[in-house]
């Protein structure tokens, strides 16, 4: 069975900085692109990061830019959401996914796999 498990999240004040795991298992996830996506209160599943297989190739939605930083450990089927100076608006759920073909994407609907999500919530 497949499955994404994330962690990390919690109630955070503003301008922290806490680090979302996601681990993989029941298959090999070292040639699948990885994306961390975000589903605030009311609002549509939005994308935040990816990564591709490797590591070498990332990206970012506009609004996380130079705070977040996404990156992956192959032998511990692990991906990560480096979180930094947190705001507010970061205030969603977010949640680990997995796609085959190795190549990233900011597409909700390129992903074949998805963890359950875990709560990340920004005080002021």
């Amino acid at each position: 069975q497949v499955r994404l498990v994330e962690s990390g999240g919690g109630l955070e004040q503003a301008g922290g900085s806490p680090r979302l795991s996601c681990v993989a298992s029941g298959r090999t996830f070292s040639s699948d692109a990885m994306g961390w996506f975000r589903q605030a209160p009311g609002k549509e599943r939005e994308f935040v990061a990816t990564i591709n297989w490797s590591g070498s190739s990332a990206a970012y939605t506009n609004s996380v830019k130079g705070r977040f930083t996404i990156s992956r450990d192959n032998a511990k089927n692990t991906v990560y959401l480096q979180m930094n100076n947190l705001k507010p608006e970061d205030t969603a759920v977010y949640y680990c996914a997995a796609r085959q073909g190795g190549l990233r994407s900011d597409y909700v609907g390129a992903y074949d796999y998805w963890g359950q999500g875990t709560q990340v919530t920004v005080s002021s």
